[in-house]
């Protein structure tokens, strides 16, 4: 039995994503892991104002979401990385723990960098919550 089974791996679009995804290709490769994707529209940071104009910039945000799911999908199958997409809406922590605890994953893979996506959620003592909340190892691709 493979140590990591079960892999998650999150996906953003940054170099650091990018970075991450190609180390969680390989992973999932070599130990011929079931691999899922993970893609993430963190909208915890808009206002509570439904105006037109933010209406139409949450559909964009959202649209380019679900983009950045399929093109890690298309570089997963580029690589040779057959792989299950996940879209979620909501605050990072909380959609990463969420998907990996349902799919009882070995192994969580993310990008960082500190002007990345992540940033957000990983200053200060976010990352810990994180580390808190699942019950499976973290592999954190950092692009110096």
């Amino acid at each position: 039995m493979a140590p990591f089974d079960r892999i998650l791996l999150c996906y953003d679009a940054t170099p650091e994503g990018r970075l991450a995804l190609r180390c969680g290709a390989a992973l999932a490769q070599q130990l011929h892991a079931e691999t899922h994707l993970l893609a993430i529209f963190d909208c915890t940071y808009w206002s509570s104002g439904v105006d037109v104009l933010s209406s139409m910039k949450f559909e964009v945000d959202e649209q380019a979401a679900r983009e950045t799911l399929r093109e890690g999908i298309d570089w997963l199958r580029a690589w040779g990385v057959t792989a299950t997409g996940h879209y979620s809406v909501g605050n990072a922590i909380d959609q990463i723990s969420r998907l990996a605890d349902s799919l009882k994953v070995d192994l969580i893979v993310i990008g960082h960098h500190p002007h990345g996506f992540f940033a957000r959620w990983w200053m200060g003592e976010n990352h810990a919550l994180l580390l808190d909340r699942v019950s499976c190892a973290v592999l954190f691709e950092v692009d110096d």
